[in-house]
């Protein structure tokens, strides 16, 4: 399998300016929209709702139990706390568009 050479990773004022010239709309006007959707998004996930965007992608939290774990250096056991992060599932249309 090829490998793509890494660019330069686009940051929020990048994204926001491609939504701009996409959307046609003034930049403070889509930096509004981006703000308001990654609050959205945030806001379904942290009240527990799945974001499924359809042909992009899903967004789900995943919760980890609290473990036991041992200190690398020392050997000594210590606490894992319980943990929720959010996981990322590709959708069909992503897949696709990614992998030409």
């Amino acid at each position: 399998m090829e490998r793509r050479k890494m660019e330069k990773p686009l940051n929020k004022q990048e994204l926001v300016a491609a939504v701009a010239e996409n959307a046609d709309l003034a930049k403070a006007k889509a930096g509004e929209v981006v703000d308001a959707v990654f609050g959205a998004i945030e806001k379904a996930l942290s009240s527990g709702q799945e974001v499924r965007l359809v042909g992009f992608g899903t967004f789900v939290t995943a919760t980890r139990k609290a473990a036991k774990g041992r200190n690398p250096r020392t050997g000594e056991e210590i606490d894992i706390p319980a943990s929720t992060s959010v996981r990322f599932k590709p959708g069909k249309n992503l897949k696709e568009a990614v992998s030409k």
